[in-house]
């Protein structure tokens, strides 16, 4: 599976930014797919997640109402809508693949994109 992950940026607290993933390689309803973010100094964390035939979802506590993770199956793009970004949302953000389940944990994903920068300025 290959990932190519886009979108981040620079922007205030408050705004919105909507980041991309695009897979290739494997048949998009079978593979799961999450955000990670790594903010600086600090270890990578899980975000939110997507995938599997039903589609389910999974958000972190720190994001959940704020973030929205979908999918254009037509495209196999995978997004995920930040809104109402706050300055501790800063980070390398990352999407993720694995075939088997929506993990939690980076260590259990195969497959990961190249990272973009989301920062947010106060």
């Amino acid at each position: 599976v290959q990932l190519q992950a886009s979108g981040g940026g620079l922007v205030q607290a408050g705004d919105s930014l909507r980041l991309s993933c695009a897979a290739s390689g494997r048949t998009f309803s079978s593979i799961f797919i999450a955000w990670f973010r790594q903010p600086p100094g600090k270890e990578r964390e899980f975000v939110a997640g997507i995938g599997g035939s039903f589609g389910g979802t999974s958000y972190a506590d720190s994001v959940r109402g704020r973030f929205t993770v979908s999918t254009n199956n037509a495209k196999n793009t995978v997004y995920l809508q930040m809104n109402s970004l706050k300055p501790e949302d800063t980070a390398v953000y990352y999407c993720a693949a694995n075939s088997a389940y929506l993990y939690t944990t980076a260590r259990l994903y195969r497959y990961w994109g190249q990272g973009t920068q989301v920062t947010v300025s106060s």
